[in-house]
């Protein structure tokens, strides 16, 4: 057989779709799993969404579009952003509709990172930001923040991160996987550092709207307008309006780079599906209640999630600011044995314990760069989040 390329052998598979597949593995074998894996609402999109979508294959309109996405739907974004991001505004010319923001950061990682670049990734990070780095030949430098820093990367660590190598610096706010988020001073702490050095600057805010409590939200552009230029805002529809399956997100970027990223998407993948970029103008200019409603739920889970894990000996959680996950450190149970008998060595050895003996699925912090932690999605029923906390708390109870 003749071989495959060599830039395979630079990335692992995604170690949250791993878990994900083991749990639905588990479930068609008909155990009883909780998954607390996947970052997907268990909310359905609104009525005038899906009504959007129908209307919109019943007018014909699911032939091929142009590669960056309708007009109807850029001029959507541009006037969306602005209203959320202080005023400060986009042309539909620097605006690319891709197949999900992951999608949009691979168009980005292609057009922008070769062999001898490095990119800077703050740690814990989303599996795919080092991945799509290094599958195109860069480096992915990381750099560690702590949980005592509400795992926001501290502006002299950033600074010495950075190099003449420094291709981009990639934040994510709130994040994936822990859901901490930078304040406004915070960022212009950050900004500051990023004004002194001529690199791209890859902001992704696909989970801005899903913050809780009395955290504000603020945007790099909103915070440093001076950035402007080599500013790239990732963001969609999946998370806000519970579309992940929909595929639907898009950048905001300097004219050169979407031009850039547009000419990729051409040879790749085209447009992204027709009757999911009218659904996705109906998400963005249609009723918001729903999508508060769903907030607020999110932000009692995150209440009930966060408090039940506290309650179990051996695990401490901090209070994320936004997305959807709890970020548990699980370092009081690192060296305790199972009644199987097997010594419980790191936080990969702990999530298949769970998974396998509390039938609970959650992904170990070592797949986002920070060992000694689990990543558990709240995106779920408060009836599944109380049964889950009860198995983890019987099978934590069992150590010794």
């Amino acid at each position: 057989m003749p071989g495959f390329a060599q830039r395979l052998s630079r990335i692992q598979p995604s170690a949250t779709v791993a878990v994900s597949q083991r749990a639905k593995e588990l479930k068609s074998q008909g155990v009883d799993v909780l998954s607390f894996s996947v970052g997907e609402p268990d909310f359905e999109p609104p009525e005038h969404i899906l009504e959007a979508a129908v209307t919109a294959t019943r007018k014909g309109c699911s032939k091929y579009t142009i590669a960056r996405g309708i007009p109807a739907l850029r001029d959507a974004i541009c006037a969306d952003s602005k209203a959320r991001r202080g005023g400060h505004g986009h042309d539909p010319s620097e605006v690319v509709v891709s197949v999900g923001a992951k999608h949009s950061l691979f168009n980005l990682a292609t057009c922008l990172f070769e062999e001898g670049d490095e990119v800077v990734i703050p740690a814990p990070y989303w599996v795919s930001y080092p991945a799509q780095v290094e599958l195109m030949g860069a480096k992915a430098v990381i750099v560690d923040s702590s949980e005592e820093n509400g795992f926001c990367v501290e502006p002299a660590a950033l600074e010495k991160a950075i190099t003449e190598k420094t291709k981009a610096v990639v934040l994510c706010s709130p994040s994936n996987p822990t859901g901490a988020a930078y304040d406004a001073q915070a960022l212009t702490e950050i900004a500051e550092v990023l004004l002194r050095h001529d690199v791209w600057v890859i902001t992704d805010e696909i989970y801005a709207r899903l913050t809780y409590g009395d955290f504000v939200q603020k945007s790099l552009l909103e915070v440093a307008p001076d950035l402007r230029r080599r500013l790239i805002i990732v963001d969609g529809v999946s998370k806000t309006f519970a579309m992940t399956g929909w595929r639907i997100g898009w950048i905001l970027a300097p004219e050169p780079v979407a031009k850039a990223c547009d000419k990729i998407q051409s040879q790749s993948t085209t447009n992204p599906a027709a009757v999911a970029q009218y659904a996705a103008i109906a998400a963005l200019t249609g009723p918001q209640e729903p999508m508060e409603a769903m907030r607020q739920a999110f932000q009692g889970r995150r209440t009930q999630i966060v408090d039940g894990l506290n309650g179990i000996e051996g695990i401490s959680c901090r209070v994320p600011e936004g997305a959807f996950y709890a970020f548990p450190n699980v370092g009081g149970l690192i060296g305790k044995t199972t009644p199987s008998g097997t010594v419980l060595t790191d936080d990969l050895q702990v999530a298949q314990w769970l998974l396998e003996d509390a039938r609970c699925a959650l992904v170990p912090g070592s797949a986002f760069g920070a060992p000694g932690y689990l990543r558990m999605s709240y995106a779920t029923a408060n009836a599944t989040i109380d049964q889950g906390l009860a198995r983890i708390a019987t099978a934590v109870a069992s150590l010794t």
